[in-house]
């Protein structure tokens, strides 16, 4: 019978497995315990064991699946994605024994107890953070839960010492991973002084929203994100090269066309669930790009919920062992980049004649383009800097546009906004990691409160 340092010697080749990582797994174990430990992991996969594996690999055999053929499997289903090499040797979290979380899951939880987890923003302003309370009791409203509080100096948001961030929840949803009467809240954070942190962009929002709620303001998101391996390399591309040139992905069907789809149809539904105004999906145009749209919704609640779209997106992708990313450009190069085009309206510009309106806001717009690149990404623009280059259905950063049907421009107007002459316009420069807070504060500060 082969040893561990046979079975590592033997298969030190490969390039699929990190063998660094799998000798730390295996190091612990004894080859005749290794069968035992595989089929613990691999529930789907129970006839397999670990080392006729990794020898298939060693001895090439065409059995095995190569990185090109797992990508076209991965594509229509993620369910694929489980037998790639490094999957198998359970070095992925995501390989975590579903079935054994669903005993414990399932076990009945006490009537008189719901658990809470409170999301927030970390002192990146483009991440977010979580963690659960048992409440004994269950909330109808934001304002029945308590405040709480966290560690502030592993957030980026405070000092060792004097580390108490405090949270204040503002918005409640119903829990889609944990179902019943369990609660997702989101919460703005505070320091000490019961002044809001840095990334609190939510504060001057709320304040903006009641100087201009005569003015009734509606917003339509429409968050594009890239999904990665743990590699960081985009979810279904070939590990030695590139896919084919953009054109057919763009709501695209088929294997060759759309890469990920289980995780945006996971993503959907739990938004539904959870009560978020979703309104569609899409593939993009970069392979393994996504949108999911947010609205229309009324003043801050369009925030709350891309925010809480965006932690949801996030934990089901970790559940399939796969990266969301919110970069502006995650691929350099001729691809597409990503962003949070952001449509807006008032009472006035949905009404007959609206156009007017429309016509003033863009006028207004125009004058401020620095203070919008500023609040447009986390980077005060640097980041929108590598995307809004003047091409790939972008405007340069340097300019101010606007357009009837025109992808180029700063601000579109679309084509049955300008026949109809009412409806609303799209800001296209918000970047794929912008907070929407800061997006629709400088929106109606501009626009609505002419600031």
């Amino acid at each position: 019978m082969a040893t561990k340092s046979d079975l590592k010697d033997k298969c030190n080749s490969t390039q699929l497995v990190n063998w660094n990582s799998i000798d730390v797994k295996i190091s612990n174990l004894s080859v005749d315990s290794l069968e035992m430990a595989a089929q613990r992991v691999f529930f789907q996969i129970k006839t397999v064991n670990l080392i006729q594996l990794l020898i298939s690999k060693r001895d090439g055999l065409t059995s095995f699946p190569s990185p090109d053929s797992d990508r076209i499997a991965s594509s229509s289903s993620l369910h694929h994605k489980k037998k790639s090499a490094e999957d198998m040797a359970g070095l992925d979290p995501a390989n975590l024994c579903k079935q054994t979380l669903k005993k414990y899951m399932s076990l009945p939880q006490p009537k008189d107890k719901i658990q809470c987890t409170y999301v927030w923003i970390d002192g990146t302003g483009e991440n977010v953070r979580c963690k659960t309370k048992t409440l004994d009791f269950i909330p109808k409203q934001a304002s029945d839960l308590p405040i709480w509080d966290y560690d502030g100096s592993s957030t980026y948001q405070s000092e060792g010492s004097n580390s108490d961030v405090y949270l204040y929840p503002v918005s409640m949803y119903k829990d889609p991973f944990r179902g019943g009467d369990n609660k997702l809240v989101l919460c703005e954070t505070y320091r000490f002084n019961k002044k809001p942190t840095d990334t609190n962009k939510r504060h001057s929002l709320v304040q903006a929203m009641e100087k201009a709620k005569e003015f009734q303001p509606w917003f339509g998101i429409e968050q594009e994100y890239t999904l990665l391996d743990t590699d960081g390399y985009p979810f279904g591309w070939p590990k030695n090269g590139f896919p084919g040139p953009q054109g057919p992905y763009y709501c695209g069907v088929g294997a060759t066309k759309a890469y990920g789809r289980d995780i945006v149809e996971a993503h959907y539904k739990a938004c539904m669930y959870a009560g978020i105004n979703i309104s569609g999906t899409n593939a993009e145009v970069m392979p393994a790009q996504w949108e999911f749209q947010v609205g229309p919704c009324e003043g801050v609640s369009a925030g709350d919920e891309v925010w809480m779209a965006r932690y949801i997106l996030h934990q089901i992708a970790e559940e399939f062992g796969v990266v969301v990313s919110f970069d502006p450009k995650p691929m350099p190069g001729n691809w597409n980049g990503a962003g949070a085009h952001t449509n807006f309206s008032t009472k006035q510009m949905r009404e007959p004649n609206g156009i007017k309106y429309i016509e003033e806001a863009i006028e207004r717009l125009s004058r401020h383009q620095v203070r919008h690149i500023q609040a447009y990404d986390p980077k005060q623009g640097k980041d929108n800097e590598r995307r809004l280059t003047g091409q790939h259905e972008t405007s340069s950063i340097h300019d101010f546009s606007a357009g009837v049907a025109n992808r180029g421009a700063s601000i579109r107007i679309p084509r049955q906004v300008a026949e109809k002459k009412m409806g609303y316009l799209e800001d296209r420069r918000p970047s794929s990691n912008c907070d929407p807070y800061a997006v629709t504060d400088v929106l109606i500060r501009t626009i609505c409160l002419n600031e």
